[in-house]
């Protein structure tokens, strides 16, 4: 899929090398859309990948003196999700940070790589944009910030360079007057793409709104705000009549189309549903129900942020893939241009982790890639040089099994097999990162894991035993 691997060790070589080759390279961090482009085809020319994955400061929230919430460029949805700065200050972004995927999409996946790609049923454009955010660019010939409702110019199309990193994401944090939401609709709970979504923050002094802002995704071919909806609310009570009014209004900003997975009529009419959801939860104070107070992150015992660099000699082009599996060091010659789960099966011959979808879609591959589930369809094989991974080969104890191993089999939550490896990863680190989870904090654990033969209760059964066995 790819000739040339760089990891590179600074935003200066990113941006050097993207200045030389442009078109025909691309900057990798989480490639969880990137990957599936290049095999579906979508991204043609390229030859060069330049993983910025390991570069310091990226991957920081922070806020700065002026009130600003900075996001770095390799800031996950799960930092987000997991963000106290963000659930404080600007709570739409986690929430549609937490409905992205499944905890292993959004252990790799990025708030800058979801900006990018530019599809409007991606979640995290739609807060962001109600939010007023900016992207900073660079390159060789300089930086420039771009308001981000100016960013895109159609569906997958933004302004960006093929010479240019996206280096910051950066909003004003929402003050004591200001509430917000995300809403997201889909045809189920989790791994599903948007069919509509609705952000909405609003500046209220008492029961009386100052200022809205009203956006919706998968609706136009780029995010829009719903601005006679916005300009009906402003100085008007947060009661039932103004409420609907506006939903009203904001469904006439949407032009949907028809599609697979739902109608244009439907779509519109969900568009007026889910703004006057969102506007009654505001008004009720209960706009954050339904979101965990501590999201399931699938990260072990570290923080969100507490990424694990690995010591090595980022900056080379990787010829040979130098790791570590299982505790044993491997050193790989060949494989470079295939996906991590290929180079473990094929090269590493570590057949435990299956190939299911090979879209980040059933979980079949989980792994954890230095310290955090993923799935290993999605990331690049490079990505392992000088990192430590484990597969399901690796969780037991010589010829004692791991607790979630042992559960499975004394509750006869093995079935036909297949999809198994990747929930025993899933609830492992499950276990680590909480020892004694609730039901719904394993079943949010599981999300990202599909049973074939849907017999998902004994799964769920098996690692509540296997807690009260690690506890």
């Amino acid at each position: 899929m790819w000739h040339q691997y760089i990891n590179a060790d600074s935003i200066e070589q990113v941006v050097q090398i993207l200045g030389e080759k442009k078109e025909r390279a691309r900057v990798v961090a989480g490639g969880t859309d990137l990957i599936l482009e290049l095999e579906r085809g979508v991204r043609k020319g390229i030859d060069t990948l330049i993983d910025v994955t390991r570069i310091p400061k990226l991957d920081r929230i922070t806020l700065d003196e002026d009130d600003m919430v900075h996001i770095g460029a390799l800031v996950t949805h799960n930092d987000c999700a997991g963000s106290k700065l963000i659930r404080t200050r600007a709570y739409p972004l986690a929430r549609a940070a937490w409905e992205v995927g499944a905890p292993q999409i959004r252990n790799r996946g990025t708030v800058a790589g979801n900006l990018i790609t530019a599809s409007p049923a991606n979640d995290t454009i739609t807060p962001l944009m109600a939010l007023g955010a900016s992207v900073t660019l660079l390159s060789t010939r300089g930086e420039r910030t771009i308001p981000l409702n100016e960013f895109y110019t159609g569906v997958r199309k933004n302004v960006m360079q093929a010479d240019e990193m996206l280096v910051d994401i950066s909003f004003p944090a929402l003050t004591e007057s200001q509430r917000g939401t995300f809403i997201k609709l889909a045809l189920r709970r989790a791994q599903a793409i948007s069919l509509v979504n609705a952000a909405i923050i609003l500046d209220l002094k008492e029961a009386t709104v100052k200022r809205a802002s009203i956006t919706l995704g998968a609706v136009t071919p780029v995010i829009v705000h719903a601005e006679e909806a916005e300009k009906y609310l402003a100085k008007k009570k947060l009661n039932e009549k103004n409420i609907l009014h506006a939903a009203e209004l904001a469904m006439q900003a949407a032009r949907p189309i028809d599609d697979v997975r739902g109608s244009a009529a439907y779509r519109s009419e969900m568009v007026r549903v889910i703004t006057k959801r969102g506007l009654t939860a505001i008004r009720d104070g209960n706009e954050q129900d339904g979101m965990p107070k501590k999201p399931i992150l699938l990260t072990g015992k570290k923080t969100a942020n507490d990424r694990r660099r690995t010591v090595h000699s980022p900056s080379s082009t990787v010829n040979v893939i130098e790791t570590t599996i299982n505790g044993k060091r491997y050193s790989f010659t060949s494989g470079h241009d295939k996906t991590l789960l290929r180079l473990l099966r094929e090269e590493g011959m570590l057949t435990g982790t299956k190939e299911g979808c090979a879209e980040g879609e059933c979980g079949a591959c989980t792994v954890f890639l230095d310290g955090k589930a993923v799935m290993a369809c999605l990331v690049p094989a490079p990505r392992a040089h000088g990192a430590e991974i484990v597969t399901v080969e690796g969780l037991s104890n010589g010829r004692k099994l791991h607790p979630v191993q042992s559960a499975f089999i004394n509750h006869g939550a093995v079935q036909c097999g297949y999809c198994t490896p990747g929930f025993i990863m899933s609830g492992a680190k499950l276990l680590e990162e909480k020892a004694n989870p609730t039901r719904n904090e394993i079943e949010q654990a599981m999300t990202g894991n599909l049973c074939r033969c849907t017999g998902y209760y004994k799964i769920v059964k098996a690692i509540e035993a296997a807690s009260k066995v690690k506890s």
